[in-house]
């Protein structure tokens, strides 16, 4: 997709995930894999990952491909498929865990293949913490010293922190810590419970909003970029911030425009043996790309056309005016209900009028900020 070109997220995704496997060294208390030591017998082979990126092609010109994990440095063809898909036009990224996998010789490697940028996770500012949250002393070093051998060889580094009771205090002390290594955006993930994150506390609601108007400051006062997953609340949060909380204001007809993505319009996911879901923290399958083009899952499942339908949302989220520049944590509504078009449960905004049942209820407990 060329800069400036509009997405039509019922044609393509603008992220899509292949988690090209589920294992890995790390045993991190918020996983959504519960991933594992060894590799899965019936991963997409390299074979298979080719004709899946030749199908992802079909999308059309730049398509974003993340590969994820696991990790995904446990492949030994990893190079291979980011150059293949790398000559089919799909612009290649990846998420590795922060093992010592993740050396500058690799890191060298598959940038000459094509990688166009490496994500790597900080959940704490210091090796005390940070380490024991990805449940591997040294991770916190490991992971430094790879930002420092991306930026070497000219690899654009973004940045993931999960935010969750445990993590939240720490938040502007990574944000100073990020200032200094020189990144180009901060992805912000706010807990989902799903996989080993189940046993993880997440914060409230208000803590959240809070949390989501801290992040919009720092987007305007950092050199890198900010950016939520599963968070969608952000949206509406700046929003409501840059129109001084008018609603009747004219800047918010943007609230009734389609902005943003979701779980499964704008997002796809493809498991390490071919399965897509709507999101890695949504794991309803909607077809296998082993019987199906993943353009044909995306674009005709009725699981993904339901959940481009904002006027389908159900609860607050159904009656709420940001409901298409927002949308709500389709994720999290599925995890916390089983239902993917329900009310996201993070969210403590309340649409006038709405008198229906609320999916959450507690206090702040943090005040997050300098």
């Amino acid at each position: 997709m060329r800069p400036g070109q509009s997405l039509d997220t019922t044609a393509r995704p603008l992220v899509l995930i292949w988690e090209v496997t589920q294992a890995c060294g790390l045993a991190c208390d918020h996983c959504r894999a519960d991933a594992q030591e060894l590799r899965h017998p019936d991963e997409l082979s390299t074979a298979e990952g080719k004709r899946l990126l030749e199908d992802v092609a079909a999308f059309g010109e730049g398509q974003l491909v993340v590969l994820s994990g696991g990790d995904p440095l446990i492949r030994d063809d990893l190079e291979e498929l980011v150059a293949y898909g790398t000559k089919l036009g799909v612009t290649m990224t990846i998420t590795p865990s922060g093992t010592r996998s993740l050396t500058a010789e690799r890191i060298r490697a598959l940038a000459d293949a094509g990688l166009t940028r490496m994500a790597v996770s900080l959940d704490g500012a210091t090796p005390d913490s940070h380490d024991d949250f990805r449940g591997e002393d040294g991770s916190f070093d490991e992971t430094l010293a790879a930002v420092e051998h991306a930026r070497a060889v000219g690899l654009p580094v973004q940045v993931n922190t999960t935010v969750c009771d445990a993590t939240v205090d720490e938040l502007p002390a990574i944000r100073d810590l990020l200032r200094e290594i020189g990144i180009v955006l901060w992805s912000v993930f706010f807990l989902v419970p799903v996989g080993r994150g189940r046993i993880l506390e997440p914060i409230d609601p208000e803590t959240a909003d809070a949390v989501m108007a801290w992040l919009h400051a720092v987007s305007t006062e950092e050199p890198f970029g900010v950016k939520t997953t599963e968070a969608p609340q952000y949206r509406r949060v700046a929003l409501q911030r840059r129109t001084n909380g008018d609603e009747s204001s004219a800047a918010t007809e943007s609230a009734t425009r389609r902005a943003g993505i979701i779980a499964g319009d704008g997002f796809a996911f493809v498991s390490h043996t071919g399965e897509v879901f709507p999101s890695g923290f949504l794991p309803e399958s909607a077809g296998n790309v082993l019987e199906h083009p993943i353009t044909d899952i995306y674009r005709h499942s009725d699981l993904f056309e339901s959940l481009r339908d904002r006027d389908r949302l159900e609860g607050k989220c159904g009656a709420c005016p940001y409901r298409n520049v927002c949308g709500g944590s389709r994720s999290r509504a599925f995890a916390t209900t089983g239902n993917p078009l329900a009310s996201d449960p993070l969210c403590p905004f309340v649409p006038d009028g709405y008198d229906g049942p609320l999916p959450w209820d507690g206090h702040s407990d943090h005040a997050v900020g300098d």
